[in-house]
């Protein structure tokens, strides 16, 4: 929504022209507000309400020099289609990237947001919450909105219990979801048809499979948006007080699978940094359109006495790095995903710091053309 400057908020409209100014009606006072209290009330900027007052489809009356408006006309006018637009804002003609106003583009520009997510016991949480390292259909649904149009296709190569589809069938979107254990396969497809709708999980793509081998069989330049949260390394082989805490007493896994080609389960931190760059994200990048974005949601950690910048490892890594079949990876920034309703717990005293980790990074790459 626009903004109003505080020059403007210190001015009286004087400036509009003679179309849309009657006489001073027999208006009691009560009903008269001035131009600065009608941009308040419509939330408007003073360029708008100009461009509404010129065009007569609001009124404004003059007293000797003063200028003034009826509340009840501001209050019918805010139930027009005419107001709607205005407040609402349009799409772009020119905007190929989402079906965002240019009022609900802007917020999303922000570099954080607060995690959001049903709550443990909501019945849409149930199977969501059996998975070890589960993230919010709400919160990917933010990047799906922003980053794609209705009807786009979306690919989430560790697909987990279906967080991503969710997300796409809500708000119109195609996924295919590639999910290793044939488990989370499952309940993902079982969690579309009983919290969205039966038959909703026939209108995405759901492969349980090895995304480095099913990448491979995806066709270069078949999808608008990559969007995933990744293993982060072998910490859900750590029994730590919040996982004991969470989920041992809670009798939840605790492991994505026994699997040997999960990558989760690599036991050296730069092979598996390879294999998860190479063998999966650049072939992410790869069925990626030229011009579309990749987003990647990843936390730090620690293993044992030593923090590691898991994000900053993979954008060296990643970052302009070429991609088969053309094109490469161009950093566009990073998003703080703040999770604020996490419990504190007392790791490190009293004699050290370490950090509660309350929030995670999404990496923000596009798909760049070649330099001709």
């Amino acid at each position: 929504m626009e903004q109003l400057s505080l020059s403007a908020l210190g001015m009286e409209i004087d400036s509009v022209e003679s179309k849309g100014r009657s006489k001073a009606p027999d208006i009691c006072i009560e009903e008269r507000i001035s131009g600065l209290k009608a941009m308040q009330i419509l939330e408007l900027s003073r360029h708008s309400f100009e461009k509404i007052v010129k065009s007569g489809m609001l009124k404004q009356y003059i007293n000797g020099k003063k200028k003034y408006y009826s509340l009840s006309e501001i209050k019918a006018f805010m139930k027009t289609t005419e107001y709607k637009k205005l407040s609402e804002g349009t799409v772009d003609k020119r905007n190929t990237l989402n079906d965002l106003t240019g009022k609900d583009w802007l917020p999303e520009t922000k570099s954080f947001f607060y995690q959001k997510g049903l709550g443990a016991d909501s019945p849409e949480a149930q199977i969501e919450k059996l998975h070890p390292a589960p993230y919010s259909f709400q919160d990917i649904g933010h990047l799906i909105r922003f980053f794609t149009k209705k009807g786009m296709r979306v690919l989430d190569p560790f697909g987990g219990v279906g967080s991503t589809a969710k997300a796409c069938e809500i708000d119109g979107r195609v996924c295919t979801s590639i999910e290793l254990s044939p488990k989370w396969h499952e309940l993902s497809i079982e969690r579309l048809e009983t919290e969205v709708g039966k038959g909703t999980s026939e209108n995405h793509r759901f492969i349980n499979g090895d995304s480095c081998e099913e990448l491979l069989k995806v066709e270069n330049e078949s999808v608008d948006f990559v969007v995933t949260s990744p293993p982060y390394w072998g910490i859900l082989n750590k029994l730590d007080q919040k996982v004991i805490k969470n989920r041992v007493n809670n009798n939840l896994e605790t492991r994505y699978s026994e699997d040997e080609k999960d990558l989760g389960n690599i036991s050296d931190y730069e092979e598996f940094l390879d294999l998860l760059v190479n063998k999966v994200f650049l072939q992410c990048a790869r069925v990626l359109r030229t011009g579309k974005y990749m987003a990647l949601v990843v936390s730090d950690f620690r293993d044992k006495s030593n923090f590691i910048s898991f994000h900053t490892d993979l954008i060296l890594r990643m970052n302009k790095k070429r991609i088969s079949g053309g094109g490469y990876l161009n950093l566009q920034g990073i998003k703080i995903l703040l999770q604020n309703h996490k419990s504190l717990l007392p790791y490190g005293y009293p004699f050290a710091y370490v950090e509660n980790i309350h929030h995670q990074y999404i990496l923000i790459f596009k798909k760049e053309a070649d330099h001709k």
